[in-house]
C-alpha cells in the first residue's frame, strides 16, 4: 500500500478533503494522510460537503507536518501555492504540486459558501480520480 501525504497551509480544508477522498476511493491501494504548515481548525463547511458524498471527516483534526517528519512517503502532494513556497521540500519518493482554491476565502451567505466549497471538493475529487486511477487487472485496451 502506497503512503501519500497531502500538505496545505493550515490542514483545514483542501488537504483534509484530498485525504478523505483518496482513502474513500482508493483505500485498498493508498493510505492518505494530511498535514499543514501552520495547522488550525478544520473548516466546518468541508465537513458538511464531504458528508454529502458519504465521507465522514467529522472526527479529523488539523495536524502539523512535524508529526510526519520521520515517516517516509511514496508521494507528497502540496495542494496550495503557499504550502509549496513554505514547505520547500518534504521527503517523498515522488513530489507533486496541484493548487486548489481555498474554501476559507469564500465569503457570503451560508448557501454561497457551501456551493463554492462543493465546487472545490469536486475539483479535488476529479483530480484524485484522474491522478490515482488504477486500471483493473486483466484490462485490455481496444485497438
Amino acid at each position: 500500500m502506497k503512503q501519500v501525504l497531502f500538505i496545505c497551509m493550515h490542514n483545514s480544508s483542501r488537504s483534509q478533503m484530498a485525504e478523505g477522498l483518496l482513502n474513500a476511493y482508493y483505500g485498498k491501494e493508498y493510505k492518505a494522510y494530511s498535514a499543514g504548515i501552520k495547522p488550525s481548525n478544520i473548516n466546518p463547511y468541508i465537513v458538511k460537503v464531504m458528508a454529502e458524498i458519504g465521507i465522514d471527516i467529522s472526527k479529523k483534526r488539523s495536524k502539523s507536518i512535524e508529526e510526519f517528519r520521520k515517516k517516509i512517503f511514496d508521494i507528497v502532494i502540496t495542494v496550495c501555492d503557499h504550502a509549496k513556497e513554505e514547505c520547500l521540500y518534504f521527503p517523498g519518493k515522488r513530489n507533486i504540486h496541484k493548487n486548489f482554491k481555498d474554501p476559507s476565502q469564500i465569503k457570503g451567505s451560508e448557501d454561497f459558501i457551501l456551493e463554492g466549497t462543493r465546487h472545490i471538493r469536486d475539483e479535488i475529487m476529479d483530480w484524485i480520480l484522474e491522478t490515482f486511477y488504477i486500471k483493473p487487472k486483466n484490462f485490455k485496451q481496444k485497438a
